[in-house]
């Protein structure tokens, strides 16, 4: 690996760690010439190509920005932030690669999405299942709020409300 910054081709691994659901390694390097440090990650070459089978059996390759693209307009002007809509489509792909080696449906996919994201925000899980489910009409879109008004709280949104209680009595 060539320095970034006295382009000489020695250095040693100082640190290194799996990102990305295992799938990216990060290492922390040193060049032995000019002692400056920099990180570099390595991916498993896309060899194997999984391959997401929709609705109507066409296959399209799988691609994560289709996820967080989807999982944003959901949460757009919610007090969500990028840093867990990239931990949900995380968690997402954790099942996806836990479950299936060379195709996936969009079902699961979707129905992945939707379990990670109605534990952070129900408006954003709301907004995500109207467009991944179609409803025809608001008697569909009620029962589904409905649903998910009477799932329990986060814990992390319970945690919220009692330090805000907490407070209030201090």
């Amino acid at each position: 690996m060539r320095c970034p910054f006295c382009k000489e081709d020695r250095d040693k691994v100082v640190d290194s760690r799996s990102s990305d659901g295992g799938r990216i390694i990060r290492r922390r390097r040193q060049c032995l010439i000019c002692k400056r440090r920099f990180t570099t990650y390595e991916k498993a070459g896309d060899s194997f190509k999984l391959q997401v089978v929709k609705k109507d059996k066409s296959r399209a390759p799988y691609d994560r920005d289709k996820i967080i693209g989807g999982l944003q307009k959901a949460c757009y002007k919610r007090p969500v932030t990028a840093e867990q809509i990239q931990r949900i489509a995380d968690k997402t792909e954790e099942d996806i690669f836990r479950k299936f080696d060379k195709e996936v449906t969009s079902a699961f996919i979707g129905e992945s999405v939707m379990t990670h994201l109605r534990t952070v925000d129900k408006v954003a899980y709301i907004r995500f299942a109207s467009v991944y489910r179609h409803f025809r009409d608001a008697g569909e879109l009620i029962e589904e709020v409905s649903r998910a008004i009477q799932q329990t709280e986060p814990m992390e949104q319970l945690k919220l409300f009692d330090t805000q209680a907490d407070q209030l009595k201090a």
